[in-house]
C-alpha cells in the first residue's frame, strides 16, 4: 500500500530536473507533508493516488524551485545607496561607514524579509546567504518559509556584529549548534575572502566548519587585483593558498572565481567544491568573467548567484539565469557555448549541490523536499510554443519568461505564495520600516559629506590600512645601544630600510573628524643618496585606542590614500584649523622574536627638535594576539636596552601639541 497524498499537482508541464532530466506532459507531482511521493505522468498518478486533493496547474510549467548560490540578504536595505562609483569610494565612503552605524539585528531581519519576498516572487525557494547577525537572518528566513545556506561572517577587521575576529567565531560556532539539524536552515560558516582574513582564521573556520560537517562560504579569486596580490605576497593562486589554510576540508561553497586557471578548477573539482557564479554583479563590478563552461567541462557544481542587492541591485535569478548563458556564450566567442538547458540546470539541482544541499531540494523526485513553483508561459513575451525539440521548454524559460511569470511558490510543503499573492510576509508593512530607514541612513550621510574622511575618500585611490597595530614608543639618549642589541641571538633580522620624513599635519578644532597628515618619505640607499621618494596621506580617526597594562597601544584605524596633489591644493581642500609640521630621520628594522613579527623604527626627530625615540610595532586581528604581542613588545624594550617605564603612548604630533601648549 502507497503512502497517501496530501496533494496532488495535475494538468502541469513537469520539469524534474533530475539526472535524466525528465519530462511529463501533461504531469502530475504528488505531496505528502514536506517531501515528494512521486513524479510521473498525470494519469499515472491520478490512479496511484485517487483519493489526494488536487491542484490543477493550468497548463503552467512546474518545476523546482530557483537556488540562488551567493548572496548577502540583508543588503536589500542598501540597495541604491551608492551607484556608479569606484570600488573603494563605494566601499570605503558609504558602505562600510553605513553597517557600522545602522547594521543590527532588527535591521538584519527586516532587510531578510524584504528579500525573501523578492525571493519568493521570483520563484527562488533556497538561498546561499553570507552577513552579519546571521541568527536574525535565520529567524526571518524561516518566517518567510525558505530554505538557507546561512553563514555566519568571519574577518579580521571589527564588524557591525563583533568587536574581533574571536567574537565572530564564537558566534559562528554558536550560531551552528543552535540551528544545526534544522528543517529549513543549513548553518554555515563565512570567513569574508583571503584577502580579509589571515591564515589563522581561515584555519580556524575551516577546522569548525569540518567539526560539525556544516558548510564553509567564501569569495575567491573575484578581482585580477586580488589575484595579482595573492602572487605578490604568497608566491601562489588563491586556489593553493586556501588549500593550504585547509579550507578543503570542509563542504567549500565558493563564490566568484572569475579568475582561476586550470590546475585550480582541477583541485576544486578534486574536492568536490561548490562554486557560485554571480554574473550581475562581476559586470557592475566590472570583475570580469569566469570560466564557467571550463568548470563545467571539469564535472564542477556550479549554481547562479545574484550577489548581494547593493552590487546587481536586485535579486532576479530568472535574470541571472539569462545573463549566465549571455555571459558564456560571449566570453567563449561561441553561441553554442552554455544552452539554455544547462543554465537552468545550474539554477536548480547543479545550484543545490554546489550549496551541498542536493540531497534534499533542487529537483523534483521521490523523497526530496516539496520546494517547487509554478510559471505561466502563457504570456505575450512567451508565446507560440514550439514543440518539435523537447528542450525548447528550457528555452523559453531561459531566454523569455521573466520573473513576473512566477505565479506560486511552495516550500517544504507549505504554500508561500498562491496567484501573485504572498502568504507569508506583509510585504506593504515592510516596505515602509524600509523607508524609514532610508530617510535616517541619507541624513547620516548628508552630513557625512561634510566629514574630513569623506573628502579623503573623494580624492580616490583610498585604502583602509589595518584595524589593529599595537605599538609602544620610549624616549632613548643614545640610538646606538639599541642599534648594537638588534644583533643579539634572540632576534632575527628580516630586512631594514632608511628614511628621511617630512610630515604635515592638517589639525581640526572637531576631534570627531580626527586629522589628515601628509607624508614625504625618502628612501636612503646604502650610499646615503636618496633612491626614490613616495608620498602619501594618512587620515587618522578619533580616538579608539586600548592601553594594556605595560602602555603597550591598540591603535585606532587608519585609511590611506596617494597625496598625488600638491600640499597647495590639500591646504585648500581640507582647510584645517591648524597645520603642524615634523621631519624625522627614520632607521627601520622588521624582526622576529619568538615566532612574531616586530618593526623597530630608531627615529630622530629633527623639527622640532624632540631627540631619539625607540619605536616598536607589529599588526594583529585579535585581542588574544594583541596581549601576547603587547607582553612580547615589553620584552623587546629591555632586549634592545630601553627602560619600559618610559613608555609613551602619545604619537609624535601629540608630543609636539604638548609641547606647544605648555
Amino acid at each position: 500500500m502507497s503512502e497517501k497524498a496530501d496533494l496532488l499537482f495535475t494538468n502541469a508541464i513537469v520539469l524534474t530536473m533530475d539526472q535524466t532530466m525528465q519530462q511529463f506532459e501533461p504531469g502530475a507531482v504528488a505531496i505528502h507533508g514536506d517531501s515528494i511521493l512521486a513524479v510521473g505522468l498525470e494519469a499515472d498518478l491520478k490512479k496511484q493516488y485517487p483519493d489526494a486533493k488536487t491542484f490543477d496547474c493550468g497548463g503552467k510549467v512546474l518545476m523546482p524551485g530557483l537556488v540562488n548560490a551567493h548572496t548577502h540578504v540583508p543588503m536589500t536595505l542598501l540597495r541604491g545607496l551608492a551607484d556608479d562609483l569606484r570600488l573603494d569610494v563605494w566601499l570605503l565612503g558609504y558602505m562600510m561607514p553605513v553597517e557600522r552605524e545602522f547594521v543590527s539585528p532588527d535591521f538584519v531581519q527586516l532587510g531578510t524579509l524584504i528579500g525573501c519576498a523578492e525571493f519568493i516572487r521570483s520563484g527562488v525557494t533556497a538561498f546561499a546567504d553570507m552577513y552579519y547577525f546571521e541568527e536574525d537572518v535565520a529567524k526571518a528566513t524561516v518566517k518567510a518559509g525558505l530554505r538557507g545556506v546561512l553563514g555566519q561572517t568571519v574577518l579580521k577587521f571589527p564588524s557591525p556584529d563583533a568587536g574581533s575576529y574571536e567574537d565572530s567565531l564564537e558566534a559562528a560556532r554558536e550560531f551552528i549548534v543552535g540551528w544545526k539539524g534544522h528543517d529549513l536552515i543549513v548553518p554555515a560558516v563565512s570567513p569574508h575572502a583571503p584577502y580579509t582574513c589571515t591564515p589563522d582564521i581561515l584555519r580556524a573556520c575551516a577546522t569548525l566548519a569540518a567539526e560539525y560537517d556544516v558548510p564553509l562560504h567564501t569569495h575567491i579569486a573575484e578581482t585580477a587585483f586580488e589575484v595579482e596580490n595573492m602572487r605578490m605576497q604568497e608566491n601562489m593562486p588563491v586556489v593553493p593558498y586556501i588549500k593550504k589554510q585547509n579550507l578543503f576540508d570542509a563542504k567549500l561553497l565558493l563564490a566568484h572565481c572569475v579568475h582561476v586557471d586550470q590546475g585550480e578548477i582541477n583541485t576544486m573539482k578534486h574536492y568536490n567544491t561548490g562554486v557560485a557564479h554571480n554574473p550581475s554583479s562581476n559586470m557592475k563590478l566590472a570583475s570580469g568573467m569566469a570560466p564557467v563552461t571550463r568548470m563545467l567541462a571539469e564535472g564542477l557544481n556550479v549554481g547562479i548567484g545574484t550577489d548581494g542587492p547593493s552590487s546587481n541591485n536586485d535579486l532576479d535569478m530568472f535574470e541571472e539565469i539569462r545573463l549566465a548563458a549571455f555571459m558564456a556564450k560571449t566570453r567563449e566567442n561561441d553561441p553554442t557555448a552554455l544552452p539554455a538547458r544547462q543554465a537552468m540546470l545550474m539554477a536548480t539541482r547543479m545550484g543545490a549541490e554546489a550549496m551541498h544541499i542536493g540531497e534534499i531540494t533542487g529537483s523534483l523526485e521521490a523523497g526530496k523536499r516539496a520546494d517547487l513553483i509554478l510559471v505561466d508561459l502563457d504570456t505575450l513575451h512567451n508565446n507560440p510554443r514550439f514543440r518539435r525539440d523537447p528542450d525548447g521548454i528550457y528555452a523559453q524559460l531561459v531566454y523569455a519568461a521573466k520573473s513576473t511569470d512566477v505565479t506560486d511558490v511552495m516550500v517544504n510543503g507549505r504554500w508561500l505564495m498562491q496567484d501573485g499573492e504572498l502568504t507569508t510576509i506583509n510585504l506593504p508593512a515592510l516596505m515602509e520600516e524600509a523607508n524609514q530607514y532610508a530617510k535616517r541612513i541619507d541624513q547620516f550621510l548628508i552630513k557625512r559629506e561634510q566629514s574630513v574622511l569623506s573628502k579623503l575618500i573623494a580624492i580616490g585611490g583610498a585604502t583602509e590600512g589595518e584595524s589593529y597595530e599595537v605599538q609602544a614608543k620610549v624616549q632613548i639618549s643614545e640610538p646606538e645601544i639599541s642599534i648594537e642589541s638588534l644583533k643579539k641571538p634572540e632576534l632575527e633580522i628580516v630586512y631594514s630600510r632608511h628614511y628621511q620624513e617630512f610630515d604635515t599635519y592638517f589639525i581640526f578644532n572637531d576631534p570627531e573628524q580626527g586629522s589628515v597628515r601628509h607624508r614625504e618619505d625618502e628612501f636612503i640607499n646604502a650610499d646615503g643618496e636618496v633612491a626614490y621618494v613616495r608620498s602619501r596621506l594618512t587620515h587618522v580617526g578619533p580616538r579608539r585606542e586600548q592601553e594594556f597594562p605595560s602602555k603597550v597601544m591598540l591603535s585606532r584605524s587608519r585609511f590611506l590614500a596617494p597625496a598625488t596633489q600638491s600640499l597647495r591644493f590639500l591646504r585648500e581642500y581640507f582647510t584645517p584649523d591648524r597645520e603642524m609640521f615634523i621631519e624625522k630621520d627614520r632607521l627601520r628594522w622588521l624582526v622576529r622574536y619568538k615566532q612574531e613579527e616586530f618593526y623597530v623604527n630608531i627615529d630622530t626627530v629633527k623639527t622640532p627638535q624632540l631627540g631619539h625615540y625607540l619605536e616598536l610595532k607589529s599588526r594583529t586581528w585579535s585581542r588574544t594576539d594583541a596581549e601576547e604581542k603587547a607582553a612580547l613588545i615589553t620584552e623587546l624594550i629591555t632586549l634592545l636596552g630601553a627602560d619600559p617605564e618610559k613608555t609613551v603612548t602619545q604619537d609624535y604630533a601629540e608630543i609636539v601639541g604638548d609641547q606647544l601648549r605648555g
